[in-house]
This record gives structure tokens, sequence and C-alpha cells, in this order.
């Protein structure tokens, strides 16, 4: 009889538990093996992530530039625009709530380059082969010469070496994702939150985490109001009718925590709408590829927490080109299992300066609420859809009307 698989938050949630149980009472040369670990595995990590977003992001603009056209254009446009304004509201009701509710930590390891209370044993330094921004700015080059080649040399072979290479090395990736970094997550969050009970922080951040849980979920329905707002302004309909015509992918999303296992419903629930059905055909699988709202929204909310908590120093503009950074970054992580903290990892050790353990605490909020920043995703799909078929609607009758008149 197969035994079924525990499902990432559950095991996250577990991790969380033991490590502060153990925490109580693990003597300090217990607590510094895990820590020693947790420096292999946040070592590992920093070799890994420019390789993971060399290796997603690659083909992600490769495929995406395929074939562009006004109505790809614009609904990458649009899809990009609300993915940015997204993360800014998040930060600006961050800023707005945060400071009021968060409580600093106040243990050893609080501020940023302290020397922590449980040093490991002994390191091992993985220099990575290239740093986030070289990585970020090669898979641009690659991926949008693939396009081009693909566009302007239609032959077999220029087309195909590059793109099946760059396919291939997304395999791998995933794969180091799936079989390596998540297996060993749960215990690297273990080791994180011991040291932290050990320390004396746990009780402070788990006190802020619930806050900022439920501030971030309320966060992602407000966007979704926001979205079908301006949706219904633009095709003259009620918004909130528009909006729980599209309920049953809310909470299929919510369910399942898959953009593309909800497309069918999203797909399904957008022609109810009244988009028509080339339109929602071509939006709808793309937007789900590329439409991030509720992911960003919650990174950026949860990287604010952090920092305050942990007294991290940023300033706003810090917080505008990490956003519009990451809004590019995203398009790769549909697919892959935490695929959004995943490709946030990079910019947010590179452009706001976390540590291994601020990541850790970034990994457990996110994964707590994940499934909320997808529904959050799919649903805002519906209101791009309705403003892309107005927007075609419009174009259509001014094509025809020297012909009507």
């Amino acid at each position: 009889m197969r035994i079924p698989r525990i499902p990432l938050l559950v095991r996250v949630l577990i991790a969380i538990a033991l490590g502060i149980a153990f925490g109580l009472f693990m003597p300090a040369w217990g607590v510094r093996i895990f820590t020693t670990f947790n420096a292999l595995f946040d070592q590992l990590l920093r070799f890994l992530i420019p390789l993971i977003i060399l290796g997603l992001v690659t083909p992600a603009i490769a495929d995406l530039g395929k074939g562009a056209s006004r109505l790809l254009l614009l609904t990458v446009g649009i899809a990009y625009v609300a993915t940015v304004l997204s993360g800014l509201f998040g930060y600006g009701c961050s800023m707005l709530i945060f400071p009021h509710i968060i409580h600093a930590c106040e243990g050893e390891t609080a501020a940023a380059g302290a020397v922590p209370a449980f040093p490991p044993y002994f390191e091992v330094c993985i220099p990575p082969l290239l740093d986030v921004m070289t990585a970020l700015a090669t898979a641009f080059l690659i991926g949008l010469g693939i396009a081009f080649i693909a566009g302007k040399m239609p032959e077999k072979g220029a087309e195909g070496v590059l793109r099946s290479a760059a396919h291939e090395f997304q395999s791998i990736v995933v794969m180091a994702i799936q079989k390596l970094i998540i297996p060993l997550l749960p215990l690297y969050i273990f080791g994180v939150f011991m040291s932290m009970t050990a320390s004396g922080e746990a009780s402070t951040v788990l006190m802020n985490f619930a806050q900022v849980i439920a501030i971030l979920i309320g966060l992602t329905v407000v966007i979704l109001i926001l979205q079908y707002m301006v949706a219904g302004a633009v095709v003259r309909r009620n918004p909130f009718k528009l909006l729980w015509t599209m309920s049953p992918a809310y909470f299929t999303a919510l369910g399942c925590c898959s953009s593309a296992a909800t497309i069918p419903v999203t797909l399904k629930q957008t022609l109810q709408n009244g988009v028509n059905a080339d339109v929602a055909g071509f939006v709808v699988p793309l937007c789900a590829t590329i439409h991030m709202s509720g992911s960003i929204a919650k990174i950026t909310g949860t990287a604010i927490a952090i920092m305050l908590m942990q007294g991290v120093p940023f300033d706003a503009w810090q917080i505008v080109g990490f956003v519009l950074m990451l809004a590019i970054t995203m398009v790769a992580a549909p697919g892959v299992p935490g695929g959004s903290v995943m490709a946030s990892l990079g910019l947010l050790g590179s452009m706001l300066g976390f540590t291994g353990e601020q990541q850790a605490l970034m990994i457990a909020i996110y994964i707590a609420i994940d499934s909320f920043g997808t529904a959050c995703n799919v649903t805002g799909d519906g209101a791009i859809a309705l403003i892309i078929n107005k927007i075609q609607i419009k174009t259509a009758l001014r094509a025809a009307r020297p012909f009507i008149d």
C-alpha cells in the first residue's frame, strides 16, 4: 500500500512545531549540529540560486517571445503593470500597518551581521558560478536571443539547439528544486526555529507571524476587489457580480494551489463573464504564467515584515526596484513547487540583503499562505481578460467603421 505524500505546508508546520519544542531543551552542542547543517544548506542554496534564475527565466522569456503579436504584447504589458502595482500596493499597506503591530526581535541574532548565539562547528564555502544580477541579465540575453533566432531563422537547426538546451537545463533545475531543495527545506526550517527558540526569539517571531499572515490574506482579497473595480469600470458592468462569477476559480486554486491546474475552471468562468472564446483561450493560459499579483504582494509584504522584525534598514527606492525586478523574475515561477519564493530568493539577497535565516523565515511565511496568493493570481486573470476583450472589441469596431460608413 502506497503511503500518501505529506503536503509541503504540513511538513513546514511540523518542522516549525518540532523546532520550537526541541529548542526548549536541546543542549547547545545539539543546536550547533543543526546550525552546521543550516550553514551547509545555505551555501548550497546560494550556489543554486543563480542557476535557478538562469534555468527558469531563460526558457520562460524564450517561449514568451515566440510569435510576439499585438495581443501578446498587450496582455504581457497589462499583466506586468497589474503585478507591479500589486507589489507597490502591498508595500504601501505593509508600511501603514506593520510598524504599529510588529515587535522587533531582541535576541543576539536579531541584528544583521551579529555573531550567532549557536555558531556552526564548521562551514564549507561554495562560491556561486555567477551573481544574481549577472544570471538575470544572461537569462534575458539568451532568452530574447532564442526568440529572435526562432523568428528570423526558422530552419530546424537554428531554432532547435539553444531552445532544446534551455529547456533541458530547465528540467535539471526543476529536478534540483524538487529532489534536493524541497525535501531538505523542512529540516532547514526546523534548525532555524530550534536556534531561535534556544536564543529566545521564537515567541516574538511567532506572534508576528500570526498577524502578518492574517493581514496578507486580507491584502490579496483587497487586490482582487480593486482589479475587478478597474475591469468593471472598463467594461461598464458591476465589478462585484464579475468577481462573484469568478469565485469557483478562486476556491479551486485555494484547494489545489496550482495556477496551471485551475486554468480549465478560470477559462470557464471567464467565458461566463462574457469574454470572447478566442480572447479567453489566449489570455487565461498566458496570464497563468505571467500574472502574479497575489504572489508579489505576499512576497513584498513578508519581506517588509521580516526587515522590520529584524531591524534591517531599507528605503522606498530599494523596494520599488525590488518589485520591478521581481515582477519580471516571477514569469518563471508557475509549475515549480514554491516557484515564486524560490525565484525571489536571489533578489532578496542581492537587493535587500537577506541572510540565510531571513530567507528561511520568508519561505515559512510564504508557504503558509501560498494558496491565497495563487487564488488571487488566477482570479485576477479574469479581470485582465475582460479588459483585453474590451480593447479587442474597440479595435475591431474602429477597423470596421470605414466599411460601415
